[in-house]
């Protein structure tokens, strides 16, 4: 699967650029299904899914022109047939996956059978922001922050560090944010020293393609490849 990994979304020209790159075609041209599942946990998780996929919420995802959007919604896919959905998700040419909570995201793309099913969709673009791109990398950053979320008395806190790990690197987004401390590079860099896999620290205005295995930075904003 091609993978456009974001901190923020299509944030700037040289990120759409890559975008229309990996779809081989124009966006408006091209069909997308949004998955909002990752904001869930959250209080007002239900009013911040709505604005992403009316694609009013500040990371620019479902509102860049697509030829038609849907609406994936994993927590619901265990609960209806197959056929109901496979097909469209093996048809689209995005996914678009929002941001919020890394391990309800992952243990729900596992529950649905989505995870199983991304490898597979070798002609479709992932287009991950924040949480939605660290789901598919080596480890999960927010483990400790996403922990703060679980229901008590759920097992799913056994999962917290566990990600699909379709890619072979970590991935801290929004480096330098004003007002996330844990988002500084310092702090980054103390997080990746913990770690065997090498860090890509990516700020809102870079992005990150990986196909067939090639990784390329794309950016217009600032980032830094932090080795083991």
């Amino acid at each position: 699967m091609k993978l456009l990994l974001t901190s923020s979304g299509i944030s700037n020209p040289s990120i759409a650029a890559a975008l229309e790159a990996l779809l081989g075609k124009p966006v408006s041209e091209s069909t997308a299904l949004l998955i909002p599942t990752a904001v869930h946990p959250f209080p007002g998780g239900g009013s911040m899914a709505w604005e992403a996929i009316r694609g009013e919420a500040d990371s620019p995802l479902a509102n860049l022109g697509w030829k038609s959007v849907g609406v994936l919604e994993l927590t619901a896919l265990p609960t209806i047939r197959d056929e109901s959905w496979v097909p469209a998700v093996r048809e689209a040419d995005a996914l678009l996956v929002w941001g919020g909570d890394v391990l309800y995201l992952c243990h729900w793309m596992r529950r649905s059978g989505l995870a199983d099913l991304l490898p597979s969709l070798t002609d479709a673009v992932y287009v991950g922001v924040s949480a939605g791109s660290i789901a598919v990398t080596a480890r999960n950053c927010d483990a400790e922050f996403d922990l703060e979320f679980v229901p008590d008395g759920s097992d799913m806190a056994s999962e917290a560090d566990r990600t699909l790990g379709l890619v072979d690197f970590a991935l801290y987004p929004h480096l330098d944010r004003p007002g996330m401390e844990d988002a500084a590079l310092a702090s980054i860099e103390r997080w990746a020293a913990g770690i065997p896999e090498p860090t890509y620290a990516i700020d809102d205005e870079t992005a990150i393609t990986v196909v067939d295995g090639e990784v390329e930075v794309v950016s217009e904003g600032s980032w830094r490849l932090i080795t083991p």
